[in-house]
């Protein structure tokens, strides 16, 4: 088994703080004793999920604070996703209402500079047909020149764009109580609205002229995004002579998703579920006799990074085409066919029996 570090042409920091601050609470004044308590009283901390920056060679994407300081805007609830805002505020935003909001956003100057953050209500355990990759994932590194098919029905792409406010999704106990907030705020009857959002210090990955990943890696301001990528054998492959190798069929699989919250949306359905495949086939085979006398030599890797552009793949190639002692044992001119394991789990889980090949190419199996 060996592995190979992914590369490093993703870049994050993730350095999110979100807090409530509300009036101090109308009680006993004597049970404030000191200033922690005068803070406690103020300050809720709301549990939520950050959308991150993230950067490549050409730019930014993500969200992070526009500047350097603390953000304290208003609480407003959007109810539709066209309402309007009066001054800079927090928008407190349906999950349902999330992909048409950012598009608007992002076509609309005016609504732009007059939001200071998002915060994406919970939607519990309802199931929502959402996604914020683009209709045709990865449409850069397709095999073929027609990308028009929509494989992915209900992206909408918003991961992709840059926003210069925090954007937070929040937990389902912490949305009943923004709800709240945000309702009393609507209510009041001199226009004040004392419960705010304050977004403290969140996600700046960048110093003043770093813009990409290269410059910010090179002042230490971003950390990369990637890990590790692994690849095993059935039987154990020995370092043999090309001539006396034979044919090899990998079986591979992405170990890692993208999404909009990183640290929510974990890809269970996609692409995860085939990683699991991948290791049942795995296990599987590991039990059976005299595999050694199969007329192919069987290879499985879980890559690293494939969500951010073929990171782990890129880097098994170029260490394959290198000779790394990562990949020792394998050579490039012996690999016949390649079969990749994308998304199975929501099929399963949705009682369809039914899954599809896709192929570059005539395949002789």
């Amino acid at each position: 088994m060996a592995a190979g570090s992914a590369a490093t042409l993703l870049a994050a920091v993730a350095c999110a703080v979100l807090v409530l601050l509300a009036p101090a609470v109308s009680g006993d004044a004597a049970t404030l004793e000191s200033v922690p308590d005068l803070v406690k009283a103020m300050y809720v901390n709301i549990e939520s999920f950050p959308c991150v920056r993230l950067l490549n060679l050409s730019g930014e994407i993500g969200c992070s604070n526009p500047g350097h300081g603390l953000v304290i805007a208003p609480i407003v609830r959007f109810k539709n996703s066209d309402d309007q805002l009066a001054q800079p505020s927090a928008v407190l935003l349906p999950l349902d209402q999330m992909p048409a909001f950012f598009l608007r956003v992002s076509n609309d100057p005016e609504l732009y500079h007059k939001v200071a953050g998002v915060l994406v209500e919970s939607n519990g355990d309802k199931l929502l047909e959402l996604s914020p990759d683009r209709k045709f994932p990865q449409e850069d590194f397709a095999p073929y020149s027609n990308v028009s098919h929509d494989w992915n029905p209900s992206g909408s792409g918003i991961m992709w764009n840059r926003y210069d406010f925090p954007v937070f999704l929040l937990s389902e106990e912490s949305t009943q109580t923004l709800r709240k907030i945000a309702d009393k705020n609507e209510k009041s009857s001199n226009g004040y609205q004392a419960n705010v959002a304050e977004f403290d210090l969140v996600m700046q990955t960048t110093k003043a002229e770093t813009n990409g990943s290269e410059s910010c890696l090179k002042e230490q301001s971003c950390l990369p995004l990637g890990g590790q990528s692994v690849w095993a054998s059935l039987p154990p492959m020995s370092n043999a002579s090309a001539e006396h190798q034979k044919p090899i069929i990998m079986v591979v699989a992405s170990q890692d998703s993208a999404s909009f919250f990183r640290d929510r949306s974990l890809g269970a359905d996609s692409p995860i579920s085939g990683l699991i495949a991948l290791l049942t086939a795995v296990d599987a085979l590991s039990h059976l006799h005299d595999l050694g006398k199969l007329k192919k030599q069987l290879v499985f890797a879980a890559f690293d990074g494939e969500a951010w552009g073929y990171l782990g793949s890129r880097k098994f190639l170029q260490e394959l085409d290198e000779g790394d002692d990562s990949v020792n044992g394998i050579n490039s001119s012996m690999i016949e066919q390649v079969l990749e394991i994308g998304s199975v789990g929501k099929g399963i889980s949705q009682g369809d029996t039914l899954f599809y090949a896709h192929a570059s190419r005539v395949m002789i199996l």
